[in-house]
Protein backbone atom coordinates (compact mmCIF):
# COMPACT_ATOMS: atom_id res chain seq x y z
CA UNK A 1 0.00 0.00 0.00
CA UNK A 2 1.24 3.33 -1.07
CA UNK A 3 1.89 5.56 2.03
CA UNK A 4 -1.16 8.34 2.00
CA UNK A 5 1.63 10.85 2.25
CA UNK A 6 3.90 9.88 -1.13
CA UNK A 7 0.68 9.92 -2.79
CA UNK A 8 -0.71 13.45 -1.46
CA UNK A 9 2.99 14.95 -2.76
CA UNK A 10 3.15 12.42 -5.92
CA UNK A 11 -0.37 14.49 -7.25
CA UNK A 12 1.58 17.93 -5.52
CA UNK A 13 2.62 20.76 -7.54
CA UNK A 14 4.06 24.12 -6.97
CA UNK A 15 1.36 26.25 -7.45
CA UNK A 16 -1.40 24.29 -8.84
CA UNK A 17 -1.59 20.33 -8.15
CA UNK A 18 -2.67 17.98 -11.01
CA UNK A 19 -4.67 20.57 -13.27
CA UNK A 20 -6.03 18.28 -16.14
CA UNK A 21 -4.31 17.24 -18.61
CA UNK A 22 -4.30 20.33 -21.63
CA UNK A 23 -4.17 17.85 -24.51
CA UNK A 24 -8.01 17.22 -23.10
CA UNK A 25 -7.93 20.61 -24.76
CA UNK A 26 -7.04 19.65 -27.99
CA UNK A 27 -10.68 17.90 -28.59
CA UNK A 28 -11.98 21.52 -28.59
CA UNK A 29 -12.83 22.28 -32.23
CA UNK A 30 -11.87 26.11 -31.70
CA UNK A 31 -9.78 27.91 -29.02
CA UNK A 32 -11.78 30.31 -26.81
CA UNK A 33 -10.78 33.91 -27.93
CA UNK A 34 -8.59 35.23 -24.61
CA UNK A 35 -10.81 37.15 -22.28
CA UNK A 36 -9.95 40.64 -21.38
CA UNK A 37 -9.04 39.47 -17.67
CA UNK A 38 -6.26 39.72 -15.67
CA UNK A 39 -6.03 36.14 -15.79
CA UNK A 40 -5.62 35.71 -19.71
CA UNK A 41 -4.11 38.90 -20.16
CA UNK A 42 -0.81 40.63 -18.84
CA UNK A 43 -1.53 43.84 -16.33
CA UNK A 44 1.52 45.59 -15.97
CA UNK A 45 0.88 45.75 -11.65
CA UNK A 46 0.45 42.41 -11.43
CA UNK A 47 3.54 41.51 -13.90
CA UNK A 48 5.37 44.02 -11.58
CA UNK A 49 4.31 42.36 -8.24
CA UNK A 50 5.54 38.79 -9.40
CA UNK A 51 8.49 40.23 -10.54
CA UNK A 52 9.13 41.54 -7.25
CA UNK A 53 8.11 37.97 -5.90
CA UNK A 54 11.01 36.49 -8.00
CA UNK A 55 13.06 38.66 -6.73
CA UNK A 56 12.08 37.62 -3.05
CA UNK A 57 10.94 41.14 -2.13
CA UNK A 58 8.09 39.52 -0.62
CA UNK A 59 6.16 42.42 1.44
CA UNK A 60 6.06 45.31 -1.59
CA UNK A 61 4.79 42.14 -3.89
CA UNK A 62 2.12 41.85 -1.37
CA UNK A 63 1.72 45.33 -1.41
CA UNK A 64 1.72 45.61 -5.04
CA UNK A 65 -0.99 43.25 -5.53
CA UNK A 66 -2.88 44.44 -2.50
CA UNK A 67 -3.21 48.10 -4.18
CA UNK A 68 -4.06 46.80 -7.60
CA UNK A 69 -7.01 44.74 -5.22
CA UNK A 70 -7.98 47.94 -4.10
CA UNK A 71 -8.82 49.47 -7.22
CA UNK A 72 -10.59 45.98 -8.69
CA UNK A 73 -12.12 44.68 -6.01
CA UNK A 74 -14.01 42.33 -7.55
CA UNK A 75 -11.47 40.37 -9.58
CA UNK A 76 -10.29 37.40 -7.14
CA UNK A 77 -6.68 36.97 -9.12
CA UNK A 78 -4.98 39.88 -6.71
CA UNK A 79 -6.28 38.17 -3.67
CA UNK A 80 -4.92 34.66 -5.69
CA UNK A 81 -1.84 36.92 -6.12
CA UNK A 82 -1.44 37.68 -2.46
CA UNK A 83 -1.74 33.96 -2.04
CA UNK A 84 1.01 33.36 -3.89
CA UNK A 85 3.08 35.75 -2.31
CA UNK A 86 3.04 33.94 0.86
CA UNK A 87 3.16 30.30 -0.64
CA UNK A 88 6.28 31.41 -2.04
CA UNK A 89 7.86 33.36 0.84
CA UNK A 90 7.42 29.64 2.81
CA UNK A 91 8.92 27.72 0.33
CA UNK A 92 11.58 30.38 0.00
CA UNK A 93 12.28 29.86 3.94
CA UNK A 94 11.68 26.30 3.52
CA UNK A 95 14.42 25.62 0.87
CA UNK A 96 12.12 23.88 -1.64
CA UNK A 97 12.46 25.61 -4.80
CA UNK A 98 16.51 24.93 -4.52
CA UNK A 99 18.93 21.53 -5.90
CA UNK A 100 18.97 20.72 -2.65
CA UNK A 101 15.96 20.12 -2.14
CA UNK A 102 15.40 18.19 -5.54
CA UNK A 103 17.70 16.01 -5.51
CA UNK A 104 17.49 14.58 -2.23
CA UNK A 105 14.92 11.92 -3.11
CA UNK A 106 13.29 11.60 0.23
CA UNK A 107 12.76 15.65 -0.06
CA UNK A 108 11.45 15.31 -3.20
CA UNK A 109 8.83 12.99 -2.63
CA UNK A 110 7.71 13.52 1.04
CA UNK A 111 8.42 17.40 1.72
CA UNK A 112 9.95 19.31 4.50
CA UNK A 113 10.65 18.01 7.47
CA UNK A 114 10.34 21.44 9.66
CA UNK A 115 6.99 23.16 10.53
CA UNK A 116 5.97 26.24 8.43
CA UNK A 117 5.60 29.72 9.95
CA UNK A 118 2.12 29.86 11.38
CA UNK A 119 1.09 33.76 10.83
CA UNK A 120 2.47 33.13 7.58
CA UNK A 121 0.22 30.23 7.03
CA UNK A 122 -2.85 31.84 8.40
CA UNK A 123 -2.13 35.26 6.26
CA UNK A 124 -1.96 32.58 2.95
CA UNK A 125 -5.15 30.72 4.50
CA UNK A 126 -6.84 33.97 4.83
CA UNK A 127 -6.42 35.55 1.00
CA UNK A 128 -7.50 32.06 -0.39
CA UNK A 129 -11.10 32.47 1.52
CA UNK A 130 -11.07 35.80 0.01
CA UNK A 131 -10.17 34.91 -3.43
CA UNK A 132 -12.67 31.65 -3.51
CA UNK A 133 -15.36 34.18 -2.10
CA UNK A 134 -14.86 36.89 -5.13
CA UNK A 135 -14.87 34.27 -7.67
CA UNK A 136 -17.91 32.61 -6.38
CA UNK A 137 -19.48 35.57 -6.26
CA UNK A 138 -18.92 35.81 -9.94
CA UNK A 139 -20.03 32.42 -10.77
CA UNK A 140 -23.27 33.60 -9.77
CA UNK A 141 -23.97 35.51 -12.91
CA UNK A 142 -22.04 32.86 -15.16
CA UNK A 143 -20.90 29.43 -13.40
CA UNK A 144 -18.35 28.76 -16.13
CA UNK A 145 -16.91 32.37 -15.62
CA UNK A 146 -12.95 31.80 -16.62
CA UNK A 147 -11.76 34.39 -13.97
CA UNK A 148 -12.99 32.70 -11.34
CA UNK A 149 -12.05 29.08 -12.46
CA UNK A 150 -8.91 30.20 -12.84
CA UNK A 151 -8.57 31.91 -9.29
CA UNK A 152 -10.21 28.60 -7.79
CA UNK A 153 -8.24 26.11 -9.50
CA UNK A 154 -4.91 27.85 -8.06
CA UNK A 155 -6.84 28.29 -4.76
CA UNK A 156 -6.76 24.72 -4.18
CA UNK A 157 -3.86 23.68 -6.31
CA UNK A 158 -1.95 25.88 -3.04
CA UNK A 159 -3.94 24.88 -0.62
CA UNK A 160 -3.17 21.12 -1.77
CA UNK A 161 0.49 22.31 -1.96
CA UNK A 162 0.14 23.76 1.18
CA UNK A 163 -1.12 21.14 2.89
CA UNK A 164 1.25 18.16 1.29
CA UNK A 165 4.56 20.00 1.17
CA UNK A 166 4.65 22.30 4.45
CA UNK A 167 1.62 21.10 6.93
CA UNK A 168 1.53 17.47 6.13
CA UNK A 169 -2.11 17.14 5.86
CA UNK A 170 -1.98 14.73 3.21
CA UNK A 171 -5.92 13.62 3.67
CA UNK A 172 -6.68 17.45 2.90
CA UNK A 173 -4.24 17.82 0.06
CA UNK A 174 -5.77 14.73 -1.85
CA UNK A 175 -9.04 16.44 -1.56
CA UNK A 176 -8.27 20.18 -2.41
CA UNK A 177 -6.40 18.28 -5.37
CA UNK A 178 -9.61 16.61 -6.97
CA UNK A 179 -11.18 20.09 -6.35
CA UNK A 180 -8.30 21.89 -8.63
CA UNK A 181 -8.70 18.80 -11.00
CA UNK A 182 -12.39 19.79 -11.44
CA UNK A 183 -11.85 23.51 -11.89
CA UNK A 184 -9.13 22.90 -14.21
CA UNK A 185 -11.10 20.79 -16.35
CA UNK A 186 -13.78 23.61 -17.15
CA UNK A 187 -10.66 26.15 -17.60
CA UNK A 188 -8.87 24.73 -20.28
CA UNK A 189 -12.08 23.93 -22.07
CA UNK A 190 -12.26 27.13 -22.44
CA UNK A 191 -8.81 28.38 -22.34
CA UNK A 192 -6.28 25.79 -23.66
CA UNK A 193 -4.04 28.47 -25.19
CA UNK A 194 -3.63 29.62 -21.18
CA UNK A 195 0.64 29.09 -21.15
CA UNK A 196 0.14 29.98 -17.48
CA UNK A 197 -1.66 26.85 -16.76
CA UNK A 198 0.31 24.07 -18.35
CA UNK A 199 2.87 24.51 -15.50
CA UNK A 200 1.06 22.65 -13.41
CA UNK A 201 0.18 19.20 -15.45
CA UNK A 202 3.78 19.29 -16.23
CA UNK A 203 5.46 19.22 -13.01
CA UNK A 204 1.96 16.47 -12.11
CA UNK A 205 3.31 14.43 -14.77
CA UNK A 206 7.01 14.88 -13.86
CA UNK A 207 6.25 13.78 -10.39
CA UNK A 208 4.35 11.24 -10.78
CA UNK A 209 6.75 9.96 -13.74
CA UNK A 210 9.75 9.98 -10.82
CA UNK A 211 8.13 7.62 -8.83
CA UNK A 212 9.22 4.20 -8.73
CA UNK A 213 7.49 1.31 -10.65
CA UNK A 214 5.65 0.28 -8.09
CA UNK A 215 4.11 3.22 -6.92
CA UNK A 216 3.50 4.04 -11.15
CA UNK A 217 1.47 0.63 -11.38
CA UNK A 218 -0.67 1.21 -8.45
CA UNK A 219 -1.52 4.52 -9.90
CA UNK A 220 -2.16 3.48 -12.87
CA UNK A 221 -5.14 1.45 -11.99
CA UNK A 222 -6.70 4.68 -10.47
CA UNK A 223 -6.27 6.44 -13.61
CA UNK A 224 -3.18 8.68 -12.70
CA UNK A 225 -0.38 8.76 -15.44
CA UNK A 226 3.44 10.55 -15.22
CA UNK A 227 6.01 10.89 -18.03
CA UNK A 228 9.01 12.74 -17.19
CA UNK A 229 9.49 13.78 -20.55
CA UNK A 230 6.29 14.99 -21.40
CA UNK A 231 5.82 16.83 -18.00
CA UNK A 232 9.30 18.53 -18.89
CA UNK A 233 7.79 19.60 -22.20
CA UNK A 234 4.85 20.85 -20.67
CA UNK A 235 6.87 22.69 -18.10
CA UNK A 236 8.65 24.58 -20.94
CA UNK A 237 5.27 26.14 -22.47
CA UNK A 238 5.17 27.77 -19.63
CA UNK A 239 9.03 28.60 -19.47
CA UNK A 240 8.25 29.68 -23.28
CA UNK A 241 5.53 32.03 -22.59
CA UNK A 242 3.87 32.44 -19.61
CA UNK A 243 2.67 35.40 -18.42
CA UNK A 244 3.56 35.49 -14.56
CA UNK A 245 4.64 32.22 -14.13
CA UNK A 246 7.22 31.79 -16.53
CA UNK A 247 9.98 32.54 -14.39
CA UNK A 248 8.73 29.92 -11.64
CA UNK A 249 8.64 27.59 -14.88
CA UNK A 250 11.75 27.74 -15.40
CA UNK A 251 13.18 27.47 -11.82
CA UNK A 252 11.47 23.92 -11.67
CA UNK A 253 12.63 23.19 -15.29
CA UNK A 254 15.96 23.76 -14.28
CA UNK A 255 16.01 21.49 -11.07
CA UNK A 256 13.93 18.89 -13.42
CA UNK A 257 16.61 19.04 -15.60
CA UNK A 258 19.08 18.87 -12.76
CA UNK A 259 17.94 15.72 -11.68
CA UNK A 260 17.67 14.49 -15.13
CA UNK A 261 21.49 15.02 -15.85
CA UNK A 262 20.47 17.68 -18.58
CA UNK A 263 23.23 20.15 -17.95
CA UNK A 264 23.14 22.32 -20.65
CA UNK A 265 19.12 22.91 -20.13
CA UNK A 266 19.56 23.89 -16.86
CA UNK A 267 22.59 25.81 -17.33
CA UNK A 268 20.83 28.09 -19.82
CA UNK A 269 17.49 28.30 -18.14
CA UNK A 270 19.40 29.05 -14.50
CA UNK A 271 21.89 31.56 -16.57
CA UNK A 272 18.61 32.75 -18.02
CA UNK A 273 16.54 33.40 -14.53
CA UNK A 274 20.24 35.06 -13.20
CA UNK A 275 20.29 37.96 -15.73
CA UNK A 276 17.11 38.34 -15.37
CA UNK A 277 16.55 38.88 -11.44
CA UNK A 278 20.43 39.67 -10.62
CA UNK A 279 19.78 40.34 -7.00
CA UNK A 280 17.98 36.93 -6.59
CA UNK A 281 20.52 35.06 -4.63
CA UNK A 282 18.67 31.92 -5.36
CA UNK A 283 19.40 31.64 -9.11
CA UNK A 284 22.77 33.23 -8.76
CA UNK A 285 23.45 30.08 -6.12
CA UNK A 286 21.66 27.30 -8.50
CA UNK A 287 23.16 28.95 -11.64
CA UNK A 288 26.86 28.26 -9.66
CA UNK A 289 26.09 24.65 -8.64
CA UNK A 290 25.00 23.79 -12.09
CA UNK A 291 28.28 25.37 -13.48
CA UNK A 292 29.84 23.46 -10.79
CA UNK A 293 31.56 26.57 -9.44
CA UNK A 294 31.80 28.19 -5.77
CA UNK A 295 28.52 29.80 -4.50
CA UNK A 296 29.73 33.52 -4.83
CA UNK A 297 30.84 34.94 -1.36
CA UNK A 298 28.45 37.54 -0.64
CA UNK A 299 25.63 34.27 -0.86
CA UNK A 300 27.32 32.68 1.90
CA UNK A 301 27.19 35.36 4.15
Amino acid sequence: MIPIRACALTFSVLLGPALAHAQQADVIAAPAAAAATPAFSSVPELTAGFNQLYEHRFPEARATFADWQSRNTQEPFAEVAIAASYLFEELYRQSVLTSDFFLNEKRFLHGIECKPDAQRMKSFNDALARARSLARERQKSNPKDPEALFALTLAAGMESDADAILAKKQLDALKRMKEANEYAKQLLVQHPEATDAYVAPGIANYIIGSLNAGFRFALWFGGIHGDKKLGMEEVGKTAESGRYLRPFAKIMLALAARREKQNALAQRLLRELKDEFPDNELFASEYAKAMGQPIPAILTR
